[in-house]
C-alpha cells in the first residue's frame, strides 16, 4: 500500500497480473484464474522456500511475485550478498521501489555486521596488546588509572574473545594488580610510620596548648566578675536618672512634635499628640516653667486650625472628586493615569485629616469616579503580572534543570568543569529571570541558593583535594634533587610532571602560584644539566626576539589605513602561525602574549573599522546618487526646461559611476531607474511615491524597534494587520526583510518633494543606525 493510501485510507488498485517472465528453469508461468488465490499459492511457496532456505526460489519470487506484499517479504528474507548485488541492479529501475529500498538496506545490514566482526577483531587484538604491554611497565602514579581503564574496556570486549586469549589476558592482568598491591603496601607501611609520628607530636603540643589556654581562662573569669559587680552598681545608680529623664524627654519630644504638626497644618496628628501628652502628665516628673504656657498655646492652636480646616475641607473635595471624575477615559498611559489616580487619593486622605464632618456621600462619589477611571490600569498591570509570573515559571523550570544536572553529577566520577561552568551560568541565567512576585522569590532564592550551595561545596571540597594534592608534588620535588643520578632525577620528575597533568581542577586564582612553584622546583632538577639548559636558554631567546618582531609587525599593520591595510591582510595569517610555533621563556611569555594579543585584536579592528567605514561610504554615495536620480525625475515630472533636465540627468549619472563601494545590486537598480526616467516609464505619482517610503519607514522601524511618530502610527497597525491575514491565509509565519533590502527597495521608488524625502530618508537612517 503506498503512502497516500495509507494516509487517507483507500485501499491501491489491484495489480494488473505481471507480464509473461521466464522462470527460472524457463518455463512460462501458467495463468491463475483467482487473484487471491494465486495470492495464497505464492505466499505458501514463499513460506517454504523461507523455512528451507531455498535462496534461489526466494530470488525468483523477488521478482515474479504478483503483489507487492509477495516481493517485499521476499526481499526481507535474501540473506547471501552475492545474490543481493545481483538483485538490487535488476530492481533499481523496477517500478516497487520499496524492493529495492529493502534490497539496498538488507546489503547495508551484512556489510555493516561484516565491518563490526573486524572492528571487534581489532579491538580484542588492541586491547590485549596494551593489557600485556602495560603488565611489564614499572609502577609510576597513573599506573592504578591506566590499569582500571585498560581492565574496563577489556571487561565490555572479554565476552566475545576466544578462551585462550582470554585466558593470557588474565595472566597478565594479575600480574599488572600484583604490582599495584606491592606497591600499595610499601605505601601504607610508609605513612603509617609517619601518621605515628605526626600523632605523638600533635598530642603533645595540644595538651601544652590546653594547660595555657586553662590558666589564662581562669584568670580572666575572676576579672570578669570584679568588673560586672562594679558596672552593676553604676548600672543601677543611672537607671533611675535616665528614666526621669526618659520621661519628661518624651513628654517635651512631644509637646514638639504637636507644635511641629500644627505648623505643617496637621490637625489630626497634633491632636493624637496632645492625647499622649494627656496620659503621660499622670506619672510625670517635675517640667519647666515654660511647659504649662506651651501646652496652652497648642490647645488653642489646635482648636482654630480644627475650625478652620473644616471650613477649607468642603470645597477642595468638591474640586478633588471633579478632577478624579475627569480622569474616567482619559487618554493617558496606564502608569501614568495610574500615578495621578494614587496622587489624587493621597490628597483626598491629607485632606480629610483631622474634619469634623462626615464626607461619606462625597467619598462615594470619589471611589465610584476613582474605579472607573482605574479600568484601563487593570490590564497594564495584569500583563505585569503575568511576566512576574513567566519569570517564576523560568526560575522554576531553572531550579528543576540545576536539580537534575546535580543528581546527574552525583555519582563517584562528576564532570567537575561541567558543575563550575553549569553554577556561573545558572546564576546568570538567574538574574534574567526578573522580576518575580515578592510573596514567591524568597522560597525560590532559598530552593536555587540551597543548589547552587551544595555544587559549591562539592566543587570547593574537589578543589582543596586537587590542590592538596598539587602541594604534595610540590613536596615531592625535593628527592629527586638529592639524588646522584642526573638521568634518574630527571625521569622522575618527568613522572611528577605527568601526574600533575592527571590532577583535576584547582581555582584558577591558585592553579598559577602552585604551577610557578612546581615548575621552579622542576627547572632546578633540569639545570643540572648545564649544557641542555643552555642550549634551552638560547632557544628561548632567539624564540623572544623572533615574537617581539612578529609583534612589531602586527602593530605596524594595525597601524595601517585604506588600501595598505588590506594589501597586508594575507600577512596576518603567517605571522600568527608563526608566533604560535614559538615556545617563549615563562618571565615573558605573559606580557608577549598579551601584547601579541592586543596587537592581533587591534588588526582585527582595523580590519574592521575598514570594512565598516567602506561600506557606510558605499551606502551613503549610493542614496546620494539616488537623491539625484530622484530629483531628475522629479524635474520631469515638474516639466522643467531641457536644459535643466539633461545637467540633472548628467548629474545622477556621474554619481552613479562615481559609485566605488555600493553594493552592486545598488548601482544596477540606479542605472534601471535612470533608464527608466529617460524612457518615460517611472512611477510619476509623488503621492503613491511618498506613500511607499513611509511605508519602508514603517518596516524598518518594525525590524530595529524604534518607535513610529504619531501621525504613521495607524498606517503601522494596518500593514502589521495585513502581514498577519497574509501570513494565516497561507499558514506561515512573517519573515521581516533584512535593513539592507529595504534600502534597495528605497532607492528603486520614484520621485517625491525633496524636503518630504530628506525629512523620511533621516527616519530611515536613524533605524540603519539602530539596527
Amino acid at each position: 500500500m503506498s503512502l497516500f493510501s495509507r494516509l487517507f485510507g483507500k485501499s491501491p488498485p489491484a495489480a494488473e497480473p505481471p507480464a509473461t517472465r521466464e522462470r527460472v528453469a524457463g518455463i512460462e508461468s501458467p495463468p491463475t484464474p483467482d487473484p487471491s488465490i494465486r495470492a495464497r499459492e505464492e505466499e505458501a511457496s514463499l513460506s517454504l522456500a523461507i523455512v528451507a532456505g531455498d535462496m534461489a526460489v526466494i530470488g525468483k519470487w523477488v521478482l515474479d511475485g504478483s503483489s507487492t506484499r509477495i516481493r517485499q517479504m521476499a526481499a526481507r528474507n535474501v540473506t547471501d550478498p552475492d545474490q543481493l548485488r545481483e538483485l538490487i541492479p535488476v530492481t533499481r529501475h523496477g517500478k516497487d521501489k520499496n524492493v529495492h529500498r529493502i534490497l539496498t538496506s538488507r546489503r547495508d545490514e551484512l556489510l555493516a555486521e561484516i565491518r563490526n566482526t573486524q572492528q571487534l577483531q581489532s579491538d580484542l587484538e588492541e586491547a590485549a596488546t596494551a593489557i600485556a604491554r602495560h603488565s611489564g611497565r614499572p609502577f609510576d602514579a597513573s599506573y592504578p588509572t591506566t590499569l582500571a581503564q585498560l581492565e574496563a574496556r577489556w571487561c565490555t570486549l572479554a565476552p566475545q574473545a576466544p578462551p585462550n586469549l582470554r585466558s593470557e589476558v588474565m595472566q597478565h592482568l594479575q600480574r599488572a594488580h600484583e604490582v599495584v598491591v606491592h606497591h600499595r603496601q610499601a605505601l601504607e607501611a610508609e605513612t603509617e610510620r609517619q601518621r605515628s609520628a605526626a600523632v605523638a607530636a600533635a598530642e603533645a603540643r595540644r595538651q601544652r596548648e590546653l594547660e595555657a589556654q586553662t590558666a589564662a581562662a581562669a584568670a580572666a573569669e575572676q576579672a570578669r566578675i570584679r568588673d560586672a559587680e562594679r558596672q552593676a552598681l553604676r548600672e543601677a545608680e543611672q537607671a533611675q536618672r535616665a528614666a526621669d529623664e526618659a520621661k519628661a524627654h518624651e513628654i517635651l519630644g512631644l509637646l514638639r512634635q504637636a507644635r511641629a504638626a500644627l505648623d505643617h497644618g496637621g490637625t489630626a496628628r497634633a491632636a493624637r499628640l496632645r492625647a499622649s501628652i494627656t496620659e503621660k502628665l499622670a506619672d510625670a516628673p517635675a517640667l519647666p516653667a515654660w511647659f504649662a504656657r506651651q501646652l496652652e498655646q497648642v490647645d488653642s492652636r489646635l482648636a482654630e486650625l480644627q475650625d478652620w480646616k473644616t471650613f477649607r475641607v468642603v470645597p477642595k473635595r468638591a474640586e478633588l472628586v471633579q478632577r478624579m471624575q475627569s480622569l474616567v477615559g482619559a487618554d493617558l498611559a496606564p502608569g501614568e493615569l495610574a500615578q495621578q489616580i494614587r496622587q489624587l487619593r493621597d490628597e483626598w486622605r491629607t485632606l480629610n485629616r483631622g474634619a469634623g464632618e462626615d464626607p461619606a456621600d462625597e467619598l462615594q462619589q470619589f471611589q465610584d469616579a476613582a474605579g472607573r477611571a482605574y479600568e484601563p490600569c487593570r490590564e497594564h498591570f495584569a500583563r505585569q503580572a503575568e511576566l512576574r509570573k513567566e519569570n517564576q515559571e523560568r526560575r522554576e523550570a531553572l531550579i528543576e534543570r540545576l536539580a537534575n544536572f546535580a543528581a546527574e553529577q552525583a555519582g563517584e566520577h562528576p564532570n567537575w568543569r561541567s558543575i563550575n561552568q553549569a553554577i556561573v551560568e545558572s546564576r546568570r541565567e538567574w538574574r534574567q529571570h526578573a522580576p518575580v512576585d515578592q510573596a514567591i522569590v524568597k522560597p525560590l532564592q532559598a530552593r536555587f541558593h540551597a543548589l547552587v550551595g551544595e555544587l559549591q561545596a562539592r566543587l570547593d571540597a574537589e578543589y582543596a583535594r586537587n590542590v592538596q594534592i598539587k602541594r604534595d608534588l610540590i613536596a615531592r620535588t625535593t628527592e629527586p634533587l638529592n639524588l646522584e643520578d642526573t638521568r634518574w632525577a630527571t625521569d622522575e620528575t618527568k613522572n611528577l610532571q605527568r601526574t600533575w597533568k592527571s590532577v583535576g581542577i584547582v581555582p584558577w586564582n591558585l592553579d598559577n602560584a602552585l604551577w610557578d612553584e612546581f615548575r621552579q622546583r622542576c627547572d632546578a632538577v633540569f639545570q643540572r644539566s648545564s649544557q641542555e639548559s643552555a642550549a634551552y636558554a638560547v632557544t628561548l631567546e632567539a624564540n623572544e626576539a623572533q615574537a617581539t618582531g612578529v609583534c612589531e609587525e602586527l602593530e605596524r599593520i594595525a597601524g595601517l589605513t585604506d588600501e595598505s591595510l588590506l594589501t597586508a591582510v594575507p600577512q596576518l595569517d603567517e605571522l600568527c602561525a608563526k608566533f604560535e610555533s614559538l615556545d617563549l621563556p615563562r618571565a615573558s611569555a605573559r606580557a608577549l602574549q598579551q601584547r601579541y594579543s592586543h596587537a592581533t585584536d587591534r588588526c582585527a579592528e582595523a580590519v574592521r573599522r575598514h570594512r565598516a567605514k567602506a561600506a557606510r561610504r558605499g551606502w551613503t554615495d549610493g542614496f546620494t546618487a539616488a537623491a539625484r536620480v530622484r530629483a531628475y525625475a522629479l524635474a520631469t515630472v515638474q516639466g522643467r526646461s531641457p536644459p535643466e533636465c539633461e545637467a540633472l540627468r548628467a548629474s545622477a549619472t556621474s554619481a552613479i559611476a562615481d559609485l566605488a563601494h555600493a553594493p552592486k545590486a545598488m548601482r544596477s537598480i540606479l542605472e534601471q531607474r535612470l533608464a527608466a526616467v529617460a524612457a518615460g516609464t517611472v512611477n510619476l505619482d509623488v503621492a503613491a511615491n511618498e506613500a511607499a517610503l513611509r511605508l519602508l519607514c514603517i518596516r524598518a522601524e518594525l525590524i530595529s524597534g524604534a518607535s513610529t511618530p504619531p501621525e504613521d502610527l495607524e498606517l503601522r497597525r494596518e500593514y502589521q494587520m495585513r502581514r498577519l491575514v497574509e501570513t494565516m491565509g497561507h499558514g506561515e509565519r512573517a519573515t521581516p526583510a533584512e535593513l539592507d533590502d529595504l534600502a534597495l527597495e528605497w532607492i528603486a521608488i520614484g520621485p517625491v518633494e525633496p524636503t518630504v524625502h530628506d525629512a523620511l530618508l533621516a527616519r530611515f537612517e536613524r533605524c540603519r543606525a539602530a539596527g
